[in-house]
């Protein structure tokens, strides 16, 4: 029997950082969880072919944008459950174990881990982190840095990743309502941005960012801020 779980990593110019997301997946692969690793890229220049080689990933390459490169990484996988995770996300240990519950006991509904900041501490890291599992918790809206396991025929039955280059994950977890478990272990997530904007002024962004997509905002539009 083949191992269940389709990796799927998007990428733009995050090689020097993939090395320690890829060790946070060791413990799935000496699980016999992992059947393969897709590196999704939207056009790097650091040499990401060089490090799918290495590692033995399969690379697709187009057109950037979070939601089409997932869609890109999904089209391409072969498991019967897909794990997508942010290129600067690592794995919680004891995840391998989680998941092997989860394929047990709930394979009808999608599971995410609760979020903290990497070697972040304070009253801000914490307070954003618990916002952020709050939210999961009582209105089933994750963010894609929480690392999302998900079922081929759950991601179909729902419509999967939209070619939207921003908020393609709140889309596909409002498809999702109801059938999303939050897992008590925490991923670790690299808390750069916040560090660079501030605490609270990236926190007020992103639930401003989000209160005008869930108003219909033009994702591209809200992509462009957000790249600002």
């Amino acid at each position: 029997m083949r191992a269940p779980i389709s990796v799927i990593i998007p990428t733009l110019n995050a090689t020097p950082g993939l090395r320690e997301t890829m060790l946070s997946l060791m413990e799935g692969l000496d699980a016999g969880l992992v059947r393969e690793l897709i590196l999704t890229d939207g056009g790097s220049s650091d040499g990401v072919e060089k490090m799918a080689d290495f590692v033995g990933a399969e690379l697709v390459i187009g057109e950037a944008g979070r939601g089409r490169q997932l869609k890109r990484g999904a089209e391409r996988a072969e498991g019967d459950w897909l794990l997508v995770l942010h290129a600067d996300t690592w794995m919680p240990e004891g995840w391998a174990e989680a998941v092997v519950q989860h394929l047990a006991t709930s394979y009808d509904k999608a599971l995410v881990f609760s979020l903290s900041f990497r070697d972040a501490k304070g009253f801000w890291p914490k307070m954003t982190a618990g916002w952020a599992n709050l939210r999961t918790k009582r209105f089933d809206l994750p963010y894609g840095d929480q690392a999302l396991l998900i079922s081929r025929e759950l991601y179909d039955e729902t419509g999967g990743y939209a070619d939207m280059p921003l908020m393609e994950d709140v889309d596909l977890a409002r498809r999702l309502k109801g059938k999303i478990v939050l897992s008590p272990l925490r991923v670790r997530t690299d808390p750069s941005r916040y560090r660079t904007s501030g605490w609270w002024r990236q926190g007020a962004r992103n639930l401003f960012r989000l209160l005008r997509f869930r108003l219909g905002a033009d994702p591209a539009t809200l992509s462009r801020g957000y790249r600002r």
